[in-house]
C-alpha cells in the first residue's frame, strides 16, 4: 500500500501542538477531543468501514446533555484545543447539530470548534447557522470529483467565510493515491470493506501517540482508546457515568500511552492496527513520559 500524506495533517498538526497545556495538577490535557455524535452516516465510502455489508447504521443520536457534561469539565480543566464533531458518522445528519455546537461554544472559553462533514446536505443557510452557533471551521471532504470540491468552495466564499473557516479535502482520488486520505485499516475493520486493507501479518512495532493527545467519545458516551477504533474493541469507560477527568486518568489510558510509546502495540485494537500514530502530537507523548517517570 501506498503512503498518502494527507496536506491538512500539518494544519491539525500546529494546532495539536499548539494547544498543549497541564492542567492546575501537571496533567497533559489532549489537544483534540472529538465525539462522534450518532450511528449514522448517508454515505459508505469504499476505504470506510461502513462499506462492508455488516457494519451497523444505526440511526440514534446523542443526548445534549453528554455535550455539555463533557464540555462543561473540558473548560473546568482549562481545555484549549479543538472539539471536533466527525468520528465514525456524518454530523450534519443530526437535527440538533446546531445546537450542540452553540453548547460547547457556550461551555468552553477558549479552544476551537470544528466539525467534519461530506458535504452533501451542506448549503448557504446550514453553513450559516452552523457558524452562528459558533463554529470555528468546517472540514469538509469532497468525494465526487473536482468540480464538487471547487463548488464547496464557490459557496464557501458566497457565504463570506474567511478562509481560515473552512477547508475542502480532495477525497476523490483514485485508489493508487489512496483517495486523497492518509489511509490506514481502522484496526482491523477493513477486512470485509469494498476497499480492502488486510490486517498486518505480525503487529507492528511502531510508536503511536493518539491516546497522549486525543480523548474520543462517542454517541452513547462510549470513551474509546482511539478515533481509529471503528470496532469500539477498547472502551475506556463512558461519560454518563464518570468524569472527564478520571476517565482521562484512567488505567486504560494510561497502559495504552506507556505501551504504545514503547512501540508495544501487542494489545487490543493495537495489535491489528497499522495506523501511522506518530504524525503528530510527539510533544504530548514526552510530556506524558516526563510525568510518568516522575511518578515512579
Amino acid at each position: 500500500m501506498t503512503f498518502f500524506f494527507d496536506p491538512t495533517i500539518e494544519r491539525k498538526s500546529r494546532i495539536v501542538d499548539g494547544a498543549l497545556k497541564n492542567d492546575d495538577a501537571g496533567i497533559p490535557l489532549p489537544s483534540v477531543v472529538e465525539v462522534s455524535e450518532s450511528g449514522t452516516c448517508n454515505r459508505k465510502c469504499a476505504f470506510c468501514p461502513r462499506s462492508d455489508p455488516g457494519y451497523p447504521d444505526i440511526k440514534e443520536f446523542i443526548d445534549p446533555g453528554l455535550i455539555d457534561k463533557l464540555s462543561g469539565q473540558l473548560d473546568e480543566v482549562g481545555f484549549q484545543g479543538i472539539f471536533l464533531f466527525s468520528g465514525f458518522v456524518e454530523p450534519l445528519l443530526d437535527k440538533n447539530i446546531y445546537d450542540l455546537v452553540g453548547i460547547v461554544r457556550g461551555n468552553l472559553s477558549g479552544g476551537r470548534v470544528e466539525m467534519v462533514t461530506n458535504g452533501d446536505v451542506l448549503d448557504r443557510e446550514r453553513l450559516r447557522r452552523l457558524f452562528e452557533s459558533g463554529l470555528s471551521t468546517l472540514l469538509i471532504s469532497a468525494y465526487d470529483g473536482p468540480e464538487q470540491a471547487e463548488g464547496f468552495e464557490a459557496l464557501c466564499r458566497e457565504a463570506g467565510l474567511r478562509d481560515d473557516q473552512y477547508v475542502v479535502r480532495k477525497r476523490y482520488l483514485p485508489p493508487e493515491e489512496d483517495f486523497g486520505i492518509t489511509l490506514s485499516n481502522r484496526a482491523g475493520m477493513m477486512d470485509h470493506a469494498e476497499f480492502n486493507i488486510p490486517v498486518p501479518e505480525a503487529t507492528l512495532k511502531h510508536p503511536c501517540f493518539y491516546p497522549h493527545y486525543t480523548f474520543f467519545m462517542d454517541y452513547l458516551g462510549d470513551v474509546l482508546l482511539c478515533p481509529h477504533d471503528w470496532g469500539k474493541k477498547l472502551i475506556v469507560g463512558n461519560m454518563k457515568t464518570q468524569n472527564f477527568k478520571d476517565l482521562w486518568l484512567s488505567p486504560g489510558f494510561a497502559t495504552a500511552r506507556r505501551r504504545l510509546i514503547r512501540g508495544d502495540r501487542g494489545f487490543d485494537p493495537c495489535r491489528v492496527c497499522d495506523v501511522k500514530g506518530t504524525l503528530m502530537g510527539k510533544d504530548h507523548a514526552k510530556a506524558w513520559n516526563t510525568l510518568d517517570k516522575r511518578s515512579r
